[in-house]
């Protein structure tokens, strides 16, 4: 991105800082630079990583099916919209190793969402380590911050968006597998909007 900024704005204040109580200050252009690239910055920070491989759901499961009348998963809670399925016999794991939990949720009976929950550095490193393999190598621009006590990698695909969430004080990391065209319907479920 590149903003244009006319050389009188770089080199004058504005008219309305001058004045009898008002001194021109050498700062103002060295403001309008900081702000430019503040800018630049906030808006590189949230782009996604493009996804390689859309999984189109998870675990065989395409995004939308009807998870109700699935034999293998039992709900664990529901309300009129919105519905967490636990599977029956699949252990706990993903990216090879062991979960704390796994999440199948439906909206309106289509299958929508997957949350993931784990505890561990370690477990993190292996997660964040399986995902690039599957789904995309992170790109890693200077002065972005790869180590924190938050960290946030995204992946997007066609269909699927993969969230990942790691928190390093309570080494604790979430997992969101979510359909591009259902997942949107959560936040309308939130707002009760229709």
């Amino acid at each position: 991105m590149v903003a244009l900024v006319p050389m009188q704005l770089l080199s004058d204040p504005p008219p309305e800082m001058k004045g009898p109580f008002r001194t021109a200050s050498p700062t103002w252009p060295l403001v309008l630079i900081v702000l430019m690239i503040a800018i630049v910055i906030g808006t590189g920070s949230v782009w996604a990583v493009p996804m390689i491989n859309d999984p189109k759901g998870f675990h065989d499961i395409p995004w939308g099916t009807s998870l109700s009348e699935r034999q293998d998963l039992e709900p664990i809670h529901s309300d009129p919209h919105i519905v967490e399925y636990l599977h029956r016999t699949e252990p706990l794991s993903f990216a090879e190793t062991e979960m704390t939990s796994i999440l199948y949720v439906s909206m309106d009976d289509q299958f929508a969402r997957v949350i993931i929950r784990y505890q561990g550095d370690h477990i993190h490193r292996q997660v964040l380590g399986f995902l690039e393999h599957r789904f995309g190598r992170l790109e890693r621009v200077p002065g972005q911050m790869a180590r924190g006590l938050t960290q946030q990698y995204n992946w997007r695909g066609a269909d699927t968006e993969i969230n990942l969430t790691y928190q390093a004080g309570t080494e604790r990391g979430y997992i969101f597998f979510d359909s591009r065209t259902l997942a949107p319907r959560f936040n309308d479920d939130i707002t009760g909007s229709p």
